[in-house]
């Protein structure tokens, strides 16, 4: 799951969004460098993607991409997993999408003191341009698989992406449909145990 997707499933607990948020961003020993609530959210995080790398949907998903795009294609669900659940009605309205994200940046500017410094970086492009919000327009989630492609070594073409998300538009969704409810009780599920 991409980055709507990691805070929508910390279900409002501050240090689990920010763990979660930033779990891909801390590396080996250093995670215990935070609280035990941001650590808790770096395992979910975590455990999150495990989850996702291997659900029968998921798995469904990224057979549209891999012919292109190999061991990128997980990369490319997990975004448009987020574009479908920016737009899920059963869980969002264009307002409380507005709100859920800004209450989101306003959550990791009150925990900026333990941001890593990449993330730090990262976060005033994801605030200005309204990142966790965008991924609701075609325009956001093609901007968001730009950037996926920029950013990987070997990956230079975003519009053949793009192309297969619109040619196969209603598959990912009932994809996504498959699974966000798995996802949501695995979660449920995960902090339960943490908070024990």
């Amino acid at each position: 799951m991409n980055y709507l997707a990691h805070a929508y499933l910390s279900f409002h607990v501050p240090e689990i969004l920010v763990g979660n948020m930033i779990s891909d961003f801390v590396k080996g020993r250093s995670r215990f460098g935070y609280t035990v609530g941001v650590q808790q959210g770096i395992t979910l995080h975590r455990q999150i993607d495990d989850f996702t790398d291997t659900h029968a949907a998921t798995l469904q998903a990224k057979t549209i991409f891999r012919p292109h795009y190999r061991l990128y294609s997980g990369a490319l669900v997990d975004v448009v997993y987020d574009h479908f659940l920016a737009n899920d009605p059963e869980l969002f309205t264009e307002a409380s999408l507005h709100r859920f994200t800004v209450s989101v940046y306003h959550t990791l500017e009150q925990y900026r003191a333990q941001l890593p410094s990449r993330f730090l970086l990262m976060l005033p492009y994801m605030k200005a341009e309204n990142w966790l919000y965008n991924y609701r327009t075609r325009e956001g989630i093609g901007k968001s698989i730009q950037g996926l492609v920029r950013r990987s070594a070997y990956l230079t073409d975003y519009q053949t992406a793009l192309n297969l998300l619109n040619e196969h538009y209603q598959f990912l969704e009932s994809c996504y449909q498959a699974f966000i409810k798995d996802v949501k009780t695995f979660t449920e599920g995960q902090l339960q145990q943490l908070d024990r």
